[in-house]
């Protein structure tokens, strides 16, 4: 790819792909999440992405929203545990306009205490919706349960007790002690040039003060499985089995990320669904994740079934785990799970939105961007070996952890 790069005086920097099209794309990446609040303070990274639309020093409300739309483009935000994103996407006539609005949400935000009240009203609701889907609610359950007692564990979007805590003076010290310059990246994939972009981007966040993180240091913390059930009214069994595993700067996070496809990943062709719905039609929704974070991660599989079909869900399952540990991919096994894994990668690259984010939280996490090139040759080195050994450590029983909805 041909990247462009910059870095500011205040720390935040650039990545721009320059791409023809119609359409552009850019956004801000900040490394600020849910995992960066106190247990008082659950959600509110969350809510604060929620405010950002909410009015700053020049605009109300109604005049961030209308501000890309009026021309045709959109503006949107999202948040996980380790990052809050502001982006755009819009005609390409139209750069210094996104630029502009998403400098100004996120340095200029008044959160004006009117629409704080009404906003914890949308985002309990926000809850509500989730709690009543088990189906999502038990991933961040599992999460919970693998990482208990720590922050990466916490909801998104917190509880109704702690939404409904938050004033203007306590978003507004989140936002003061986490919107740390040196942990923030924009990033974009358009038409336009490089020295114009540089231009804009000067123009609309050189003048924001330099804000260095207070690199602290994280509790010492071991990780023991578990086994729990919680009663639900619903109509299915829910359950999920898993364990911590590779973070993002693990070299075997790859290997992981390839095992993951095999077991219960995209495709159909997946071990999981092979197994439990085309073979047993035991489910209807079966699938597997790993979610690699900067310090730890989390991998599990998760199949929604019959009460009567619960142990017999279960029990393939850890076969199909097993089959990993035990039995080393042959070569036309291993070719096609690697050339399967390279083709989602070159379809993301195809998404300019994915593109685009994924180039920002890239340099955000590892201050540097690998080719598809280079990723492909680490797929290539991976052995049936390092898959094998890789899944006698993540995927052994006496580190799973499970949790059932019943």
């Amino acid at each position: 790819m041909d990247l462009f790069f910059h870095t500011l005086n205040n720390g935040i920097r650039l990545v721009h792909h320059r791409l023809p099209g119609v359409i552009a794309y850019c956004g801000l990446v900040i490394e600020t999440g849910s995992r960066d609040e106190a247990l008082s303070e659950q959600g509110m990274a969350h809510f604060i992405e929620h405010m950002l639309f909410k009015g700053t020093k020049k605009r109300k409300a109604y005049h961030i929203l209308s501000r890309l739309e009026d021309v045709g483009g959109e503006l949107n935000a999202y948040t996980t545990k380790e990052e809050t994103a502001v982006f755009a996407s819009f005609l390409k006539d139209q750069y210094e306009r996104a630029i502009e609005i998403i400098s100004d949400i996120t340095f200029n935000s008044q959160l004006p205490e009117k629409e704080i009240e009404k906003e914890k009203a949308v985002v309990i609701e926000e809850i509500n919706s989730y709690l009543d889907s088990p189906a999502e609610l038990i991933f961040d359950e599992f999460e919970e349960q693998i990482f208990s007692g720590q922050p990466i564990g916490h909801n998104i979007l917190g509880t109704i007790d702690s939404v409904k805590s938050f004033t203007h003076d306590s978003l507004a010290r989140f936002v003061s002690g986490n919107y740390n310059t040196d942990q923030m990246v924009f990033c974009s994939v358009g038409e336009i040039s490089n020295e114009r972009i540089l231009r804009l981007f000067r123009k609309h966040f050189e003048v924001i003060p330099r804000k260095e993180h207070d690199s602290g240091k994280d509790e010492p913390w071991i990780y023991r499985p578990s086994f729990l059930t919680r009663k639900k009214d619903t109509f299915q069994n829910h359950c999920i089995i898993g364990n911590v595993a590779y973070d993002l700067k693990d070299e075997r996070r790859l290997g992981m990320f390839l095992l993951n496809n095999i077991l219960g990943g995209q495709g159909l062709n997946s071990r999981l669904n092979l197994s439990l719905r085309e073979k047993n039609g035991f489910a209807y929704n079966v699938e597997s994740s790993y979610s690699p974070y900067c310090d730890t991660g989390a991998f599990s599989i998760y199949f929604g079934t019959d009460a009567r079909n619960l142990k017999k869900s279960i029990s393939i399952s850890l076969s199909e785990l097993n089959k990993l540990r035990t039995t080393k991919l042959g070569n036309i096994q291993l070719s096609k799970a690697k050339n399967q894994i390279k083709g989602y990668l070159a379809r993301g690259y195809e998404n300019r939105e994915s593109l685009m984010l994924g180039l920002g939280k890239s340099l955000l996490v590892f201050n540097r961007i690998e080719s598809q090139e280079e990723i492909s040759k680490k797929i290539d080195d991976i052995t049936s070996s390092q898959l094998m050994e890789t899944a006698n450590e993540i995927f052994a029983p006496d580190k799973l952890s499970t949790l059932i909805y019943k």
